[in-house]
């Protein structure tokens, strides 16, 4: 995927142009790891820990509605958690994408967008919000062989009190984060936000609670 127009070509067709990518990744799934694991990456060593996760909580309705609207995206049986083995190529890829995206589409608000305060949505116009950045990202990686179970839609609330949508990717070496406002793939106790609610690894349409239950934002935005 080069430009905007083979952006648009995908969202139509509901099919990621992979072949635009790079090759797809192959050998991901690795066994869980304990918290706190460094990760040897080409040099670079990454550690992070697991965000403590609660109960069940209330799925998004943003969520919902992107269920709804694209029909086939969120189906699928519950799957066993998997976590990404942390390799020099992996990351490599995933920051990758990361900044691909973050370069590629220009951040607007839903109002301004949609006229609405909160819709999900895929920026096929190469316009979007937090979780469109997050949901963009989460199709390729899933397209090129990243399992869905480690890439995690989550909600966070940010230095202002203020909802906000990132990507969790669950890894060996712990729990990174792909954020529209930074091309810097952080560990999650790095970014300086407070995790409210993600994904469960299991099921995507099932969400948990992460840390301390706290009142969930009423819409995302930035």
């Amino acid at each position: 995927m080069q430009d905007m127009q083979d952006l648009r070509a995908w969202a139509a067709s509901s099919a990621m142009t992979l072949s635009l990518m790079a090759s797809p990744l192959a050998g991901l799934s690795v066994p869980t790891a304990s918290p706190g694991v460094a990760a040897e990456t080409g040099g670079r060593t990454r550690v992070a820990s697991y965000a403590p996760l609660g109960g069940p909580t209330n799925v998004p309705y943003g969520w919902m509605d992107f269920c709804r609207r694209y029909v086939g995206e969120c189906d699928g049986a519950p799957l066993a958690p998997l976590d990404i083995d942390l390799t020099a190529t992996a990351l490599k890829e995933i920051e990758r994408v990361d900044q691909w995206v973050n370069a590629h589409i220009k951040p607007v608000t839903d109002m301004e967008h949609w006229g609405v305060i909160d819709q999900w949505d895929y920026p096929a116009d190469g316009k979007g919000d937090c979780e469109d950045f997050a949901l963009l990202k989460r199709k390729i990686l899933i397209g090129e062989g990243f399992p869905r179970q480690a890439l995690l839609m989550t909600v966070v609330k940010d230095a202002h009190n203020e909802g906000h949508a990132v990507l969790t990717v669950k890894t060996n070496a712990g729990e990174f984060i792909l954020d529209n406002l930074s091309d810097e793939v952080k560990s999650w106790n790095r970014t300086g936000y407070r995790f409210v609610k993600r994904q469960s690894q299991t099921d995507q349409n099932e969400w948990v609670q992460i840390g301390d239950p706290t009142a969930a934002p009423d819409y995302v935005s930035r």
